[in-house]
Formats: C-alpha cells, sequence, structure tokens
C-alpha cells in the first residue's frame, strides 16, 4: 500500500472538522461538475459521476448539494463553464515525486499558491512531465476488514476478479485495478458481502522511495498544505512513509 494512501486513509478516519468541512463540500461539488459535464447528469450512466457522487455520500455532503451541482453542470448554471483541470508537477524533500491535481477558474492565483506552497515545504514546482512518466492512472479500492483473515479473503476475492494488484496490511486491504474494470470489482465485492471503504480513479506511481523520519514529515506537510488549497482536487506522491512516521504525524 503506497504511503500516501495510508495516510488518506488515516486522515478519513479522524474526520474532518466543521471549519474544513465546507472547504470539502467545494471540492466534492467541482468533481461532481466536471463529471457530469463531460459524461451526463445520470450517475447510472456515466460512471465518473457515480464515483464522484458515491464519493460526497461518504464524506456526509447534503443530497441537495449533490443534486445542484448536477443541475449546475447539465443546466450550466453559474460557474458550470469557468473551471479547468490542470496538472502541476515537482519534488518534495528528499527528491519524491509530486503530482498535484487542481480544477480552478484562476489559473494564475492557483499557480501562484501551488508554487509558495513547495517554495515553503521544502520542494520544488518542476516543469510539464518531469514526474507524471511516474505515475499512472488506475481504479483504487480500499476495504478495512474486521480481521486479518477476512482481508486475506477480500483479497483472494478480488484477485478472483481479476484485480491488477492486491495489498494487504493488518485488516487494510487496497485493490488496484485496471479503470474500466473497477466497477466490475466493485460489483463483486458487494455480491461477496464486502463493504468498500472507498473506491476512486487514483494516480498510481509505478515506483516508491522511502524518505528519512525528516523528510516523510516534510513531505507529510507539504501534502497537507497542496490539498488544503481551495483549487487543489488531490496531491499524489511516490513516497513511501513508514508506519511510524504516519502514526507520529497524525497525532500531532
Amino acid at each position: 500500500m503506497s504511503g500516501h494512501s495510508k495516510w488518506s486513509t488515516i486522515k478519513r478516519a479522524k474526520g474532518v472538522t466543521d471549519a474544513k468541512r465546507g472547504a470539502l463540500f467545494t471540492k466534492l461539488s467541482k468533481d461532481i461538475v466536471l463529471a457530469a459535464k463531460q459524461g451526463g447528469g445520470d450517475p447510472d450512466m456515466n460512471f465518473r459521476l457515480r464515483l464522484a457522487v458515491d464519493k460526497a455520500k461518504s464524506s456526509n455532503m447534503p443530497l441537495d448539494n449533490i443534486n445542484r451541482a448536477i443541475q449546475r453542470a447539465v443546466g450550466g448554471g453559474p460557474g458550470s463553464e469557468d473551471l479547468d483541470e490542470i496538472t502541476y508537477e515537482g519534488y518534495g524533500p528528499g527528491g519524491s515525486a509530486i503530482l498535484v491535481h487542481a480544477v480552478t477558474s484562476n489559473r494564475n492565483r492557483t499557480a501562484s499558491e501551488v508554487r509558495s506552497a513547495f517554495s515553503k515545504g521544502g520542494g520544488n514546482l518542476g516543469e510539464s512531465g518531469c514526474v507524471a512518466w511516474n505515475f499512472e492512472s488506475k481504479g483504487v479500492v480500499m476495504v478495512d476488514s474486521s480481521s486479518d483473515e477476512d482481508a486475506e479473503e477480500v483479497g483472494l476475492v478480488a484477485m478472483e476478479a481479476e484485480a491488477d494488484d492486491v495489498k494487504i496490511e493488518g485488516s487494510s486491504v487496497e485493490i488496484y485495478t485496471l479503470q474500466d474494470k473497477l466497477s466490475e470489482i466493485q460489483d463483486v465485492l458487494a455480491d461477496n458481502g464486502v463493504t468498500i471503504t472507498n473506491a476512486e480513479i487514483s494516480l498510481v506511481p509505478k515506483t516508491t522511495i522511502m524518505l528519512s523520519d525528516k523528510e516523510a514529515e516534510q513531505t507529510l506537510r507539504l501534502l497537507d498544505a497542496l490539498e488544503e488549497l481551495e483549487d487543489i482536487q488531490k496531491a499524489y506522491t511516490n513516497a513511501d512513509f513508514s508506519e511510524e512516521v504516519l502514526v507520529k504525524y497524525s497525532d500531532q
């Protein structure tokens, strides 16, 4: 399981404060708007929208907010036409690769904020293509089983459904699959009574790098700083953090 995926899981378990919930809903709305614009407003016919809606529901986003975001996209409401998707690439402390997915209505503002976050966090914003080669788009399904034995069973079910890879750590299971097989994997797991914690299309590193404890903590702070920016949907990294570092950082 990649270090940043583990960190994302810890953050979900800790939940979000009321102060951050509004910002989270804004990001989720952007995902819904973009998905609906690209594939239509019916989640049953638009898999990307289905994922966005499922993620919003799992984050306790009100149904009215979800429906408004869909209508904003398909009905051409205010702000539905001025969102751009941008990818920024750079390096974190210790040389880890960082890929940042942004959705913005103001490219200049976003570029300035991302550049500042990299600089303050001990990283460097790079040129287009400098690290993207090390990431590939995959379907990722997270499952938190009640026991190690259950985790092994979940892994076997996923592999029988032709998942690309399964990584198990304790009761946590991370399943990787091709994008176009993600829905099928989800259905197979559901048919076998498996409760899915999270499912998404993610950028997965082909190779990872283990950092020193100091560099790992600096990188975690940089990732947090990037994801706290209004226009940043997700920051990906090929850094692989030790369990000790993650636990120590999450307790701060």
